[in-house]
């Protein structure tokens, strides 16, 4: 049986359902169309720009696992994208731009000689057994750099810290550096940050990043095949260790004996280890007292949850890097309901390109809110600029009706700020509808208020106090 793009496209589609979950499938790989199969070249159709992007961030390697299943292992994957004909009236189809697959690499090592003296070279526990050089891939990922990591309260320590190891790995006090915080808050970004940067400075260096559970998972596979002794000998060969999710050695004694020696190992010889961990390191149950007592040596830091600032600098560094742009007010309502960690942030990012692209809608608040809804709990539901300016009126002893008059009272002014500051906070109003509302202010005027109110935060600890008071209130309310 001849097969064709639809019938290889269509086993491919069993295998990116069963591996994705019906969610992910539905929303990158449903839309997708196969237009031909030519010289073993798939050609698919993607209904956007982003899409395309998407797709080769995310999924490139698992769509050319699938097609060179199917098609031989010489296949080559080619994008039709669809572009939105905005200056046709007359019903003409929209045009397709091509693009060939681009196939992003990884940091490799240089080769490495063996500090072994006698006997063969220790082996790559980490790669396919039968290579003869002993090329170690990083497991880098090219995207997580200092740069892209946006920096806080929440996290400058750990931030400070892991570009200081990075720039001088093994010659600093912190060694180990510890990194620990909850789900989603940028361990692994940082842990790669270090790896990539650490490789930029210095090309020689041997960089390896690991999760703990791929940690296990070889060393397991070493001891059933006598290799135990080539799984140690290989790890003196590296400079830099990033293990991830240390938490997951707990009570498993073997993995701890041979951690043991390789941390030993490497840290007398000045070679650099970052480790990170979902709890404080007293507070991991099941790992032995030498090895917690060996994490303590160095730096232990932590990244806590990003507050509205960060979240909504998190969020415009997103849209900077994706070359796209969101509403002022979209910007504020995500960074307002998404406040639990950065990955959820950018999940609700992702959901509305998805759905702007995939229904041709403009992303503004009616949007935004039906996304947000399917993400989180509790969304804050709208409320009005009256009731807003009834409560900040309430808290500072100011009459309602002073906010609209033209008076430079240094209380009237501060209420009309702050009120303006929530506005655009809570409501979907435009700037200019804020202004309106305030004796028919201009935007700029709102602007300018709400910078007012956030410098004065930043400088007034008692004034953020009273700011944190009034956004609970008004969030109680909803």
């Amino acid at each position: 049986m001849i097969k064709t793009c639809d019938s290889i496209w269509k086993e491919c589609l069993k295998v990116f359902r069963d591996v994705l979950g019906q969610r992910a499938y539905k929303t990158w790989f449903e839309p997708i169309r196969p237009v031909e199969l030519k010289d073993n070249e798939m050609t698919i159709q993607v209904p956007s720009q982003f899409f395309y992007e998407y797709l080769e961030e995310h999924y490139s390697e698992l769509i050319f696992k699938c097609l060179r299943r199917e098609v031989g292992p010489e296949v080559r994957l080619n994008y039709k994208i669809l572009m939105e004909n905005k200056n046709s009236n007359n019903g003409s189809p929209p045009t397709t731009i091509n693009y060939p697959n681009q196939k992003r690499g990884n940091f490799i090592n240089k080769d490495v000689s063996s500090p072994l003296v006698l006997g063969d070279s220790p082996k790559n526990p980490f790669v396919i057994p039968g290579l003869k050089k002993m090329d170690i891939n990083s497991n880098l990922k090219p995207g997580f750099t200092f740069d892209s990591f946006v920096e806080g309260d929440c996290n400058r320590l750990a931030r400070v810290s892991g570009y200081a190891v990075a720039e001088k790995p093994g010659q600093t006090s912190f060694n180990p550096l510890v990194i620990y915080g909850g789900v989603g808050l940028g361990k692994t970004h940082l842990l790669h940050a270090i790896g990539n940067q650490v490789k930029d400075k210095y090309p020689s260096k041997s960089v390896l990043y690991l999760t703990t559970d791929t940690f296990i998972t070889k060393f397991i596979e070493s001891i059933k095949k006598g290799t135990v002794n080539d799984f140690v000998q290989f790890f003196k060969v590296i400079d830099v260790l990033l293990l991830d999710d240390i938490q997951y050695l707990a009570k498993k004694e073997s993995t701890q004996d041979i951690f043991y020696q390789i941390f030993n190992e490497l840290h007398q010889n000045q070679k650099q280890i970052v480790l990170s961990s979902d709890k404080k390191l007293n507070e991991l149950d099941g790992i032995e007292d030498r090895l917690t007592s060996r994490f303590r040596m160095g730096l232990t830091t932590d990244l806590q949850p990003p507050d509205f600032e960060t979240r909504k600098a998190i969020i415009e560094k997103k849209m900077f890097a994706d070359g796209i742009q969101f509403p002022d007010e979209v910007v504020d309502f995500i960074a307002q309901n998404i406040n639990t960690c950065v990955r959820d942030l950018q999940g609700a990012i992702i959901s509305l390109l998805a759905q702007s692209s995939l229904n041709k809608r403009e992303i503004d608040m009616d949007l935004a809110r039906s996304i947000l809804k399917n993400l989180v709990k509790n969304i804050s539901q709208e409320v009005s600029i009256e009731y807003i300016e009834k409560v900040v009126c309430e808290n500072l002893n100011v009459q309602v009706n002073s906010l609209k008059e033209k008076t430079r009272k240094r209380e009237v002014v501060q209420a009309r700020q702050l009120t303006m500051y929530l506005s655009k906070i809570f409501t979907d109003k435009p700037l200019k509808s804020i202004g309106d509302y305030f004796g028919g202010r201009d935007h700029s005027t709102v602007i300018h208020s709400c910078k007012q109110i956030t410098d004065q935060m930043d400088v007034d600890s008692d004034f953020k106090e009273k700011v944190d008071l009034l956004t609970k209130k008004i969030k109680s309310n909803l």
